[in-house]
């Protein structure tokens, strides 16, 4: 029996209760039905712990400090699911009070456990009870109503306070109860705090009966949320905290199982949804996403029935000027729009009704467009129909997007993947002042070139040719492999060519591409890659 809690007591936690998690795996998985049935939970939680596991330090001697910072960042980057981000949240909770002390008795244990479960509370976006949440809060009660503060006492009653709120799930959820099931997330974590109390004591803790599993058929694979939402999307994000604030609430508006973990600029983002795209541009706004997971419900649920092939994904555009629909046509793409005016939600609705195929892309290429679009990918989703707006604020993101795109490829894969392309391109453009006005670089005047960079005004100028030299210095000044020209309606003859010679005597490792777009109201577009 030990009566502290040190590094060598952690490792041995993390190895066996990632053995206990892989043997309650089929059970777990077959479990949960919150709100809908679910079978990968317990898949989920294994490979959170195999990720904890594998990031334990390479020095079996390191102290307790460096053993949990590396318990909570493993957890953190490795979470998968709703239950693994909360897991890695609880993981958290008890590293932050473990690192603060180089050996760690039953009361403060008693305080790691509520920090656990306040943060696990703290990533939900909506906090359900009878879910693992509130399993992680009771055994914080039953551990601080522990009698006496030794370290296995503690241990012990938060395991046993654990499985009684776990048997007590189906009387809050009443999904749970219609089912005859326990919450499997809930299941999980008391799997892993009877494994901490395991090693603690020395000797097998009962704490009571596994849950049995009435439900035997699965209606789908999702773990947590409304039947809604056809996608899980799930990324790490580099952003800081106020960023993030706004993530949340932006995330909130476009689907349902919400759930944001971490801190010290490093998070782990989860969320359902329809609109893809959508969810990792929110993510591109607030900072860098990377390690991009999209799985899509449906495809876990069956495979489709033989000479049930869908259809190559198609894409929906907006674009003006006859040579930029010109190049979108020639890449599959139905155009909507016209020099007179952006089109309406009506307009991208018909456009992508008129696809014969069930997996569309749309492509805004306007920022004023991106509201239209997706109210129109509202409309048109159901019936097997698949529809993702991929957020490109310019026809050269658009452009970029069209590069990478697959069709043979896995419909959220392509999605992801054009995503991160026109979110890679930065995008600028030439155009001429309608009237005096204050903008962030100062006043300019009717008839002035303005160089806007992204959407700000960065470049004031007389000169077309001028303006567009400095703006693509600026824009190259974090680096660029390929420069994309889209010369409008306006520009004079042989703009792009004096732009292509510049950036050939300056930037000479720098590949240019220029385009006839015919665009109004812009003579050059610019993206840089």
């Amino acid at each position: 029996m030990r009566d502290v809690i040190d590094a060598t007591l952690v490792r041995r936690w993390c190895t066996a209760g990632l053995d206990a998690l892989r043997n309650a795996r089929e059970e777990i998985d077959a479990l949960n039905v919150y709100p809908v049935p679910d079978g990968d939970t317990g898949t989920n939680l294994v490979l959170t712990m195999q990720a904890v596991a594998e990031s334990l330090p390479a020095d079996e001697l390191a102290d307790l400090e460096a053993t949990m910072t590396a318990v909570a960042r493993g957890a953190l980057m490795g979470a998968r699911g709703n239950s693994g981000v909360i897991l890695s949240q609880i993981l958290r909770g008890l590293s932050e009070v473990f690192c603060d002390l180089p050996r760690v008795s039953g009361t403060e244990l008693q305080r790691a456990l509520r920090r656990a479960a306040d943060l696990g509370y703290a990533a939900v976006a909506e906090p359900v009870e009878g879910t693992v949440l509130t399993v992680a809060r009771a055994a914080a009660d039953a551990a601080e109503r522990c009698p006496t503060a030794d370290l296995a006492a503690v241990a012990t009653a938060a395991a046993a306070g654990a499985a009684e709120a776990l048997a007590r799930t189906p009387e809050q959820l009443e999904a749970l109860a219609r089912a005859g099931v326990v919450d499997a997330g809930g299941r999980g974590l008391v799997v892993l705090l009877e494994s901490l109390a395991l090693v603690v004591s020395g000797e097998s803790v009962a704490v009571g009966p596994a849950p049995a599993v009435v439900r035997t058929a699965l209606e789908g694979v999702r773990e947590g949320g409304s039947s809604a939402y056809g996608y899980e999307v799930q990324y790490l994000l580099d952003a800081d905290e106020r960023a993030v604030d706004a993530l949340r609430e932006r995330l909130s508006g476009l689907g349902d199982s919400l759930l944001v973990a971490g801190g010290d600029e490093l998070w782990n983002v989860h969320v359902h949804v329809n609109d893809v795209g959508a969810a990792i541009e929110a993510g591109v706004e607030a900072g860098r996403p990377h390690r991009i997971q999209v799985t899509r419900f449906a495809d876990q649920i069956a495979a489709r029935p033989a000479g049930d092939r869908r259809e190559p994904c198609l894409i929906v555009t907006t674009v003006t000027g006859a040579g930029l629909r010109r190049l979108f046509e020639e890449e599959g793409a139905v155009v909507v729009g016209s020099p007179a005016a952006r089109p309406s939600t009506q307009e991208i609705v018909e456009a992508i009704e008129s696809c014969t195929g069930d997996r569309v892309v749309v492509l805004p290429n306007d920022p004023d467009i991106h509201a239209v679009a997706a109210a129109a990918a509202d409309l048109t989703r159901g019936e097997g129909r698949l529809v993702a707006v991929v957020p490109t604020r310019s026809p050269v993101q658009g452009l970029a997007a069209l590069a990478v795109h697959d069709p043979e490829r896995p419909f959220g894969d392509d999605v992801i993947a054009m995503t991160a392309a026109a979110g890679a391109t930065r995008y600028g453009a030439l155009t001429l002042a309608a009237r005096e006005a204050q903008t962030t670089v100062g006043v300019c005047r009717a008839g002035d070139v303005l160089g806007l960079a992204g959407d700000d005004v960065t470049l004031i100028g007389t000169d077309l040719f001028d303006v567009a030299v400095g703006l693509l210095d600026r824009m190259l000044i974090g680096g660029g492999e390929l420069v994309t020209l889209v010369v409008g309606s306006g520009a004079p003859a042989g703009l792009g060519d004096r732009v292509v010679d510049y950036l050939s005597a300056v930037r000479p490792t720098v590949e240019v591409v220029v385009y006839d777009g015919g665009q109004p109201h812009y003579p050059l577009l610019l993206g840089v890659e």
